[in-house]
């Protein structure tokens, strides 16, 4: 099968936590399907999530948050070294990167741990035996892996002509079709036939 499946997410977006949900799904069903998991580094320690974010994401998914990252919605929301350290594990270990995806949000969304320091992944890092370089663990700075992954990014954003995360695209031969994602995270399995649609056409 000559298809891929595009991600743009960022690890601390609430709706992108959602969204993972489908991308696994398609994942299991696509064992095959090759998957550019590409990390936007949104947030940069410069944003909020409100409330009514959450409640519009409880109503429109399967999602919940805990009570640990509720009470800490006041606090600024730094994705950095997430970026980091998954655009390393695209070049080192790119069958992890779907699996780290889901651990880093569970650790942020469940566990409420903000992720802005070395020893916020130290589970992580144990859990999955993997030694990334120390420049990972900057959360001042991107680095180059995660800026190519970023400039990979904004030639996607471009194409579709808005820069709204998430963002699920599928490529089937030349032709590169944008996925109405909120259609599907009440029932996340339901992206599997839409995908089959696609590709039988």
């Amino acid at each position: 099968m000559n298809a891929e499946l595009f991600f743009i997410y960022d690890t601390h977006c609430p709706w992108c936590y959602a969204t993972t949900s489908l991308v696994n799904c398609i994942s299991e069903a696509f064992p095959e399907m090759k998957l550019n998991l590409f990390h936007s580094a949104r947030y940069e320690g410069d944003e909020l999530i409100t409330p009514l974010t959450l409640d519009a994401i409880v109503n429109d998914s399967n999602t919940t948050f805990s009570a640990s990252y509720i009470d800490n919605l006041t606090q600024e929301k730094d994705s950095t070294i997430s970026a980091n350290l998954l655009a390393w594990a695209q070049v080192k270990a790119p069958q992890l990167v779907l699996p780290l995806i889901n651990t880093i949000e569970k650790l942020h969304f469940e566990k409420g741990l903000a992720l802005t320091t070395e020893v916020d992944f130290i589970d992580i890092i144990t859990e999955y035996k993997i030694s990334p370089p120390s420049k990972v663990f900057n959360n001042d700075k991107l680095t180059k892996e995660a800026e190519s992954i970023i400039h990979h990014i904004t030639e996607f954003q471009e194409l579709m002509n808005t820069d709204a995360i998430p963002a699920l695209l599928l490529a089937v031969e030349d032709n590169l079709i944008l996925l109405n994602h909120n259609l599907y995270l009440k029932q996340p399995e339901c992206i599997v036939e839409a995908i089959n649609l696609e590709l039988n056409k």
